[in-house]
């Protein structure tokens, strides 16, 4: 079976239980907040996956990881739903799905900004202001990283497009113009 399918499938399903409940948002914080943990902590995809380790702490464990509550029972009977069709191990592919299918349905961008260094405050609302005008109407997230081997300038990632405005970028084209002649 196709692993990309199956998550995707699960996604769609809980998408539309939690709009029927009115949940939708909430579902998508705590599997933003998931996603997070599962890239900060490897050891929880194992712990999900370990077939010695009970469904009771399974579901303790993502619900802590998600920052659910307990009256977040939209998220409660998923992860219920999850583990008894023998899912559970697809959890971090499920809230991946779910991110990339709320974000389309809603007119999200996800946008990464890596520059050389920190930006200051005054450079980075000129760089947001010329996105928001690149993506329209459309809802945008940021994330932030500095990377010192771009030597100086940025990298902007809006979901599949990207603006190299590096100086690592510029000498590699530079280079190649050279060794092209």
């Amino acid at each position: 079976m196709n692993d990309g399918l199956i998550p995707r499938r699960y996604a769609k399903a809980l998408l539309k239980f939690a709009q029927e409940k009115g949940a939708e948002k909430r579902v998508y914080l705590l599997m933003q907040t998931l996603c997070d943990s599962f890239a900060a902590q490897p050891d929880l995809d194992k712990a999900v996956s370990n077939p010695f380790v009970s469904d009771a702490d399974k579901t303790q464990l993502l619900m802590t990881a998600s920052g659910a509550k307990a009256d977040d029972s939209v998220f409660a009977d998923f992860i219920k739903l999850m583990i008894i069709n023998h899912r559970i191990d697809m959890m971090r592919s499920v809230a991946l799905a779910y991110l990339e299918i709320y974000r389309k349905a809603n007119n999200i961008f996800l946008v990464e900004i890596t520059s050389a260094a920190p930006m200051g405050e005054k450079e980075m609302k000129r760089l947001k202001d010329i996105i928001a005008a690149h993506v329209g109407d459309a809802t945008v997230e940021y994330t932030t990283a500095v990377d010192p081997d771009l030597i100086g300038g940025f990298v902007v990632k809006i979901d599949s497009e990207r603006l190299d405005a590096s100086i690592k970028n510029e000498l590699k084209q530079l280079r190649l113009k050279l060794l092209s002649k």
